[in-house]
């Protein structure tokens, strides 16, 4: 993800369940959040460092202790080659059967998610998915360098784009989902309660779309077979 906090706003409660269930799941943060933040009092390298212990301790909530970061400039992210390698480099590393990025297309139906990193980030991601990652003559110098041979991450899942063909009922993950986001103080604090019916009012119109029954909540994706 492109910032500390998309993944909790996005797929907080569906990591939730996947950790309940054993699975281990992996955290890469391509930037450090410096921009974010409404305190003029506090530096941009005090930010980025504040950000890191708050998504390191939303990730507690939700059973993630692996978080990693890139270190890229907030606001400033861009689909490069060079993004695409640092990415396929950490997919390489973790060898994951799942992976979870923003999208990179625009929804104009709910701009939020549409932030140009988010954007960026789900295309180099995807990328890095295809073919980087899988391909051994794709930065060679990952296999030759690093010792890191290829791989191929089945699915991807895709969240806040234009398109959803999956839904997760995270009704019983859903304190979880806000304790995350809470940890994220820098950027939640002042929302107080609206953050919570904020999210109800997201998650309820999810699972509506699901078809699920009255007083559940879920989180969308669009799931991609890479295999």
């Amino acid at each position: 993800m492109a910032h500390p906090d998309d993944v909790d706003f996005g797929a907080a409660g569906t990591v939730a369940g996947w950790t309940d269930r054993g699975v281990e799941v992996v955290y890469l943060m391509v930037t450090d959040g410096d921009a974010g933040g409404f305190d003029d009092g506090i530096t941009r390298a005090e930010m980025a460092a504040l950000r890191r212990e708050e998504q390191r301790a939303a990730a507690k909530c939700v059973g993630v202790s692996d978080v990693r970061w890139l270190g890229r400039p907030d606001g400033r992210v861009e689909a490069t080659l060079d993004l695409r390698r640092d990415i396929a480099r950490v997919i390489r590393q973790v060898r994951p059967d799942r992976v979870l990025t923003s999208s990179p297309e625009r929804n104009y139906e709910r701009i939020y998610p549409s932030h140009p990193d988010h954007r960026a980030v789900g295309s180099a991601a995807l990328d890095a998915v295809y073919p980087d990652a899988r391909n051994p003559y794709a930065f060679p110098e990952l296999l030759a360098d690093e010792g890191l041979d290829a791989w191929t991450a089945r699915e991807v899942w895709i969240s806040g784009g234009p398109l959803v063909n999956h839904y997760v009922d995270v009704t019983e993950r859903f304190d979880r989902k806000v304790n995350a986001l809470r940890a994220h103080a820098s950027q939640t604090a002042h929302m107080g309660d609206g953050l919570t019916e904020m999210l109800r009012g997201w998650m309820t119109g999810n699972a509506v779309a699901a078809g699920l029954p009255d007083g559940r909540l879920a989180e969308s994706f669009q799931v991609i077979d890479t295999a």
